[in-house]
C-alpha cells in the first residue's frame, strides 16, 4: 500500500468554510478511527502562505498533501483545511494542514479566516506546529506575531482551556545556534502573552498553564535537503507515543473520544462560523451528551428487539418463570456493558448520567414484567397456602397452630421466590407485594376462622337444641309443681356438657380469655333461648294443652281406662280435678322460671278462677281489685312473662266454655244409664201381672207351641234391640230416639230377614253358609248382673258391618 492510500487524506473544510460532513464520515470509516477510543492524537500546522507547511507535513508524517511547485511561482496551494492520517505512527495520529496566513488570494478576508482556522486548530488539536522563518525571529512586525497574538486572544476567551503543545518550527535555520534563537523566541512569546488582555480569572495565570512551548529548527529544504530530511526524521520520533505521560500530547483533559471526533469537529466549526465564544469543556460535555445519547438509544432499541427478552416477557405474562431475576439481569448487564464499551472515552459525568438514564429506561421497560413475576409468586404462594392450610386442618391440627405454621412457611417461601426474581441492576422493594400477600393470608385465615367458629358454634347449638327442645316440650306437656325445677336441672346439665365440649373445641383457636368467655356466654344464652322459645311456643298452644289434659282426666279413670258413665260417678269432683290439673298447666305456662325464685301465680290463679266465692273473699284480702286485672305479674318481670294475668283470665273463660259441653254430655249419659238400668216395672205391677196373667200363663204351659213362638219372637226382638241400640238412642231423649229408630228400623229388619233366609237356604242345600254352631249360638242369650240378656255373638249376626258396641263406644257416641 502506497503512502497515498495509507494517509487517506480528505478535505475537512473547503475554501468557502463549508464543513465536509460526508467526507469526514467516510474518512473515519476508512481509518477505523472509532475503534481507537482515546488512543489518538491530532496535529495541525499553521503559518504563512508558501512557508513549506505541506512539505514539512509530508516528510514528517508521510502524508500526501499537495505541495507548491516552485517553478510556477509562489501562490496559495492549500485552500481551507485538509486532514490526513499519519503513516507508520502509533497511536493513530491525524494531521491537519491549514490554509496559509497572509495570502494575497483572500485579501481583506484573510484575517477572518485566519482567526477561524487558528481557533479551530487550537480547539481540536493536541499539538499545533507553528511554521516560521528563521529571519522573522526578533522582528516586531513579523508575519507570525499577529498570528500568535490571535491564538492567545482566542485562548483567553476559553472558560477552561485544555493545555496545548505549541511547537515552533524554525525553517531555513542559519548558522546562529538554536540555543541562541530559542531564548529570543520564548521572550517574544512571553511578551505577546503578557500583552494580551486576560479575564479576571486568568490575570496571574502563567503561559505554561495554557501552552507547552517547544522549539525546533530545521535546515533549508532547498539548500540542504539531506540535512533537512535527517532533522525531520529525528523530529518524527517525538510523535511516536505522543499521548503517553510526558509526551507531546500528554495532556488529555479535554480529549474527545474518537467516535465523536466528526461530530465534535463539526460543532466546533459551526460555533466558530457563528462568531460565538468557544468553551471547550462545555463543548466536550455537549459532544459527550449527543454521542452518549445516541449510543443509549441504540442500546435501548437493541434491548427491545432482543429475542431472549421478548421470550422472557411473553412467558412471565402468563406464568411464573424460574430464574427470572438471573436471566433478566444477564440481559440488562449485556446491554449496559455494550454501552460502557462504546461510551467509555466520553466525559465521565455525561457518560454516567446517560448510563443511569439508559438504565432507568430499561428498568422502567422491564418493571411491568417484574411486577407480573411478583404477582405470580404472590398468587402461587397464596394458593399453595390455602391448600396446605386446609390439609393441616383436615389432619386435625389446631387452627391457630396450623395458621401460624402455614403462614410463616409460605411467607418464607415468598421471600425465597422474590430473591430468585431480584434484578441486580434495580433496587426494587417487594415489601408492598409481600404486605399484600400477608393481608391476603390474614384475610383468608380470618375468613376460615369465622367459618370454623360458626361451624363449631352451630354444631353445639344444634346439639343443645336437640337435647333441650324435645325434653322441655315433654316436661311442659306434663306440667306440674316440679316442671320448672326439672327444666332448670336439664338446662344446667346439657349446658355444662355443651360448654365443656365447646371450650375444648375453642382451645385450638388460641383465643384470648375474653373472647372465649364471650362465646361461651353466648352459647349459654342460646341454651336459655331454646328453653324460652320452646316455652313461648307451648304457651301459644296452652288452650289446646288444657283441653287435652281436661279431656284425658275427665274421660279416663286412674288406670287410664275410658270411663263408662253408669250413674255412680261423681261428675262434679271429676270435673274439678280435671280443671285443677288444667289450671296447673296454665300456671306453669304463665312465666319462664329459669331462676330459682318463687312466685304466687299458681295461688292467684286458684283463688281467682277455681275457688269461686270463697276465693273471691281471699282475693280481696290480697288486692282490692281483681288480681287478674293486670298485664304483669307482681313477682315476674315482663321479659319472663309468657301469659299475662288478663290473658289467663280470658283463656280460662274460653277453656270453661269449650269443656262445658263434654261435662253436659257426661251428665246426660249418666242419666240415660240410670234410666236404662231401671226398665223393670214396680213390684206391685209385677204382682198384679202375675195374678191377672195366671190364666194366660197356664195356657202357655198347656200349649208348648206358644212357648216356641214366644221364644223365637224374643230372640228376634233381642236381636233388633242390640242391632238398633235402643237404650243408647233414648239416652238423648225420647223424641230424638224415636226419630233415629224410625230411620233405622226398616233397613235393620230387612237385613235380619235376609240373613235368616240365607241361613235357611244353606241348611236346605246341605251347604250351610256359616257355622251352624255360630247360628245356634247367636240365639242363645245370657242374663247379666242387671238382669239383661246380652251376647257378643248376637251382634255378629244382626250387625250390618259386624261392629261390636261397648260401653266405651256408647260413651264416645254421647260425645
Amino acid at each position: 500500500m502506497d503512502n497515498k492510500d495509507e494517509s487517506c487524506s480528505t478535505h475537512l473544510i473547503d475554501g468557502d468554510g463549508v464543513f465536509n460532513v460526508a467526507g469526514v464520515e467516510n474518512f473515519m470509516k476508512e481509518v477505523k478511527l472509532a475503534e481507537c477510543g482515546l488512543s489518538y492524537a491530532v496535529v495541525s500546522i499553521m503559518g504563512p502562505q508558501s512557508s513549506g507547511k505541506s512539505t514539512l507535513l509530508n516528510h514528517l508524517f508521510h502524508t500526501n498533501f499537495r505541495e507548491m511547485d516552485a517553478y510556477k511561482g509562489r501562490s496559495q496551494t492549500t485552500k481551507g483545511i485538509w486532514m490526513a492520517r499519519c503513516t507508520g505512527i502509533e497511536p493513530c495520529t491525524l494531521v491537519m494542514d491549514l490554509e496559509g496566513t497572509d495570502g494575497r488570494e483572500r485579501g481583506e478576508d484573510d484575517t477572518a479566516f485566519e482567526k477561524q482556522s487558528a481557533l479551530f486548530a487550537l480547539a481540536v488539536s493536541d499539538i499545533v506546529l507553528i511554521n516560521m522563518w528563521c529571519h522573522d525571529i526578533g522582528r516586531e512586525q513579523a508575519a507570525n506575531k499577529p498570528l500568535l497574538k490571535t491564538v492567545f486572544q482566542v485562548m483567553m476567551r476559553l472558560f477552561s482551556p485544555r493545555k496545548t503543545t505549541l511547537m515552533f518550527v524554525i525553517r531555513d535555520k542559519t548558522r546562529t545556534p538554536l540555543e541562541n534563537l530559542e531564548p529570543v523566541l520564548r521572550e517574544d512569546i512571553q511578551k505577546i502573552w503578557d500583552s494580551v488582555p486576560k479575564p479576571q480569572a486568568h490575570k496571574e495565570t502563567p503561559l505554561s498553564e495554557f501552552f507547552n512551548v517547544e522549539v525546533v529548527a530545521l535546515s533549508s529544504f532547498e539548500e540542504k535537503e539531506e540535512q533537512f530530511k535527517e532533522q525531520v526524521a529525528s523530529l518524527r520520533q517525538r510523535f511516536f507515543h505522543s499521548i503517553a505521560p510526558g509526551g507531546l500530547a500528554g495532556d488529555r483533559r479535554a480529549v474527545v473520544p474518537a467516535s465523536g471526533f466528526s461530530f465534535s469537529s463539526q460543532q466546533i466549526w459551526k460555533v466558530i462560523k457563528e462568531n460565538k465564544d468557544l468553551d471547550l469543556p462545555a463543548h466536550k460535555v455537549m459532544v459527550a451528551t449527543v454521542r452518549c445519547e445516541e449510543i443509549a438509544n441504540e442500546k435501548y432499541v437493541s434491548f427491545t428487539e432482543n429475542e431472549e427478552w421478548g421470550q422472557l416477557e411473553e412467558a412471565v405474562n402468563s406464568h411464573s418463570v424460574r430464574g427470572f431475576g438471573r436471566k433478566l439481569s444477564s440481559i440488562l448487564d449485556a446491554c449496559l456493558s455494550e454501552y460502557d464499551a462504546e461510551a467509555t472515552f466520553f466525559d465521565e459525568g455525561v457518560r454516567s448520567s446517560k448510563r443511569k438514564h439508559l438504565e432507568e429506561k430499561l428498568l422502567q421497560l422491564v418493571q411491568p414484567a417484574y411486577q407480573s413475576m411478583l404477582g405470580h409468586i404472590r398468587s402461587d404462594a397464596f394458593e399453595r397456602f390455602k391448600e396446605a392450610f386446609e390439609k393441616a386442618l383436615k389432619g386435625g391440627k389446631g387452627f391457630a397452630l396450623a395458621a401460624r405454621e402455614c403462614a410463616e412457611s409460605f411467607m418464607s417461601h415468598f421471600d425465597e421466590e422474590c430473591t430468585d426474581a431480584i434484578i441486580e441492576q434495580a433496587n426494587w422493594d417487594s415489601s408492598r407485594v409481600k404486605d399484600k400477600l400477608r393481608r391476603d393470608i390474614d384475610a383468608h385465615i380470618a375468613e376460615v376462622r369465622s367459618a370454623k367458629l360458626a361451624e363449631v358454634t352451630t354444631l353445639y347449638e344444634t346439639k343443645l337444641n336437640e337435647a333441650l327442645a324435645g325434653p322441655v316440650e315433654a316436661l311442659l306437656d306434663g306440667a306440674g309443681d316440679d316442671t320448672w325445677p326439672a327444666i332448670r336441672k336439664l338446662l344446667q346439665r346439657e349446658t355444662d356438657t355443651a360448654v365443656s365440649g365447646f371450650a375444648a373445641a375453642l382451645s385450638g383457636f388460641e383465643m384470648d380469655e375474653e373472647s372465649t368467655d364471650g362465646m361461651v356466654l353466648r352459647l349459654k344464652d342460646y341454651a336459655r333461648g331454646v328453653v324460652e322459645a320452646k316455652a313461648k311456643e307451648e304457651a301459644g298452644r296452652v288452650l289446646i294443652r288444657m283441653k287435652d289434659r281436661f279431656s284425658t282426666l275427665f274421660s279416663h279413670d286412674q288406670d287410664s281406662m275410658p270411663r263408662i258413665w253408669t250413674g255412680k260417678e261423681d261428675i262434679r269432683a271429676i270435673t274439678k280435678t280435671a280443671r285443677s290439673a288444667s289450671l296447673k298447666l296454665l300456671s306453669v305456662m304463665a312465666a319462664v322460671r329459669l331462676e330459682d325464685e318463687g312466685d304466687s301465680i299458681d295461688k292467684i290463679l286458684i283463688v281467682a278462677l277455681v275457688d269461686g266465692k270463697a276465693g273471691a273473699s281471699s282475693a280481696k284480702s290480697i288486692t282490692s281489685v281483681d288480681p287478674l286485672a293486670s298485664s304483669t305479674w307482681d313477682e315476674v318481670p315482663p321479659s319472663k312473662t309468657l301469659i299475662t294475668p288478663v290473658q289467663c283470665k280470658s283463656l280460662w273463660r274460653q277453656f270453661k266454655t269449650e269443656t262445658e259441653y263434654v261435662v253436659s254430655q257426661a251428665i246426660a249419659a249418666q242419666e240415660a244409664s240410670k234410666r236404662s238400668n231401671n226398665w223393670l216395672p214396680p213390684p206391685w205391677a209385677i204382682v198384679a201381672m202375675v195374678v191377672l196373667g195366671f190364666n194366660e200363663f197356664m195356657t202357655l204351659l198347656r200349649n208348648p207351641l206358644y212357648l216356641g213362638f214366644i221364644f223365637v219372637a224374643y230372640l228376634l226382638f233381642k236381636a233388633l234391640w242390640v242391632q238398633l241400640d235402643i237404650s243408647g238412642e233414648f239416652r238423648n231423649g225420647v223424641l230424638p230416639g224415636l226419630l233415629s229408630l224410625s230411620t233405622k228400623f226398616l233397613p235393620t229388619v230387612m237385613n235380619l230377614l235376609k240373613r235368616l233366609a240365607e241361613e235357611g237356604q244353606g241348611m236346605a242345600s246341605g251347604q250351610p253358609q256359616g257355622n251352624p254352631a255360630l247360628v245356634s249360638k247367636s240365639f242363645r242369650g245370657s242374663t247379666n248382673d242387671n238382669g239383661d240378656v246380652s251376647t257378643s255373638a248376637t251382634s255378629e249376626v244382626t250387625s250390618e258391618n259386624g261392629t261390636e258396641y261397648s260401653s266405651s263406644s256408647l260413651h264416645d257416641k254421647t260425645q
